[in-house]
């Protein structure tokens, strides 16, 4: 799959197109992998705008990346026999030929499917579950028993910092798109789940709903959506309380200027604590983060919530359904 140009606003299918070939034999150093499953995620919005931010710009006509995890079906490495799982970047296509490189470039890696399911590397035992936990833990300082708010609540990330926090003795205070998400988000065990786009239609909005759900205030707002959603954290933080800023899905797709927040001075008037960060500066904590998940999966207290999509064909579909709001969990590709 290629980026055909660039896309102004929401994307749309045209601006993508398919290409086939076939992939080279393995030279030394290389292996040749079948791909399995691909995830598609919302960070890769941003690398469809030409424009050089922490990732570098898709470029058009070349095949995209993107996160995958499939199997070895030849190899040219020392390290790599046929039938190994690996993950990489090198997704969007069914299968590639590729000198082994371990960075965060290639995010290569050689799994064990019977440590995690290998979609779930994609998913929760992968970059969006260390997301969730790199910004639960060490960014916004978690400690058991404090509320949390969390926005875009019953995505890939979201749901797996609910989880999180529930595990180690939280309240969370959960904000989604619907009534169906809201209620699947308390069937998880989510304390509150509050539908935003209802809540916006109500007298005193969302900042007066989410204060009528926990009168004392929030310690920790997880950030993964910005705009409205971000005014209403800030008007019921504690004193002191922390901001993780994962994302800001909410203005991806925007074609006009933002307006921020008009009460940011609640910033400095509660001294809130606010970072944003990029989870692959992060990458050495996947251990840690991975030897608390699982046994948290064992039990079942955490569960690894995915919406499938099936053949490369579904590839875009299902990237716009990350803007859309119809799916729950981690979007995954099939092949």
């Amino acid at each position: 799959m290629c980026l055909a140009r660039y896309p102004k606003g929401l994307p749309r299918a045209d601006d993508f197109t398919m290409t086939q070939t076939q992939p080279a034999e393995p030279k030394a150093g290389q292996i040749t992998v079948k791909n399995q499953f691909l995830s598609v995620d919302p960070y890769m919005r941003g690398r469809m705008t030409g424009i050089t931010t922490y990732a570098p710009p898709y470029e058009l006509g070349e095949p995209m990346s993107g996160g995958a995890a499939g199997i070895v079906l030849k190899s040219a490495h020392p390290d790599f026999k046929k039938g190994d799982w690996v993950t990489s970047l090198y997704g969007w296509r069914e299968a590639y030929t590729q000198t082994v490189e371990y960075s965060p470039v290639t995010a290569m890696e050689k799994i064990d499917p019977n440590a995690f399911a290998p979609e779930h590397y994609l998913g929760i035992a992968g970059m969006p579950g260390l997301t969730a936990y790199v910004g639960l833990y060490e960014i916004a300082g978690y400690q058991r028993g404090e509320t949390v708010l969390v926005s875009g609540a019953a995505g890939a990330v979201g749901s797996t910092v609910c989880q999180l926090v529930k595990a180690d003795g939280g309240k969370v205070i959960a904000l989604a798109g619907s009534d169906s998400k809201c209620k699947w988000l308390e069937s998880r065990g989510v304390d509150i789940a509050i539908n935003y786009k209802k809540a916006a239609q109500t007298s005193g909005g969302l900042s007066k709903i989410i204060k009528n759900a926990c009168p004392d205030g929030v310690h920790i707002y997880f950030e993964n959506v910005g705009g409205d959603m971000l005014e209403a954290a800030l008007n019921n933080l504690q004193p002191h309380g922390r901001i993780a800023a994962c994302g800001m899905i909410g203005q991806y797709n925007s074609t006009v200027q933002n307006i921020a927040p008009s009460n940011l001075i609640q910033i400095v008037g509660k001294s809130l604590k606010i970072q944003g960060f990029i989870v692959y500066n992060y990458q050495q904590f996947m251990p840690d983060y991975r030897a608390k998940l699982a046994p948290l999966l064992a039990t079942g207290q955490i569960e690894a919530n995915i919406t499938y999509a099936d053949g490369l064909d579904q590839a875009v579909p299902a990237f716009l359904r990350l803007f859309s709001g119809e799916k729950t969990g981690k979007m995954i590709i099939r092949l």
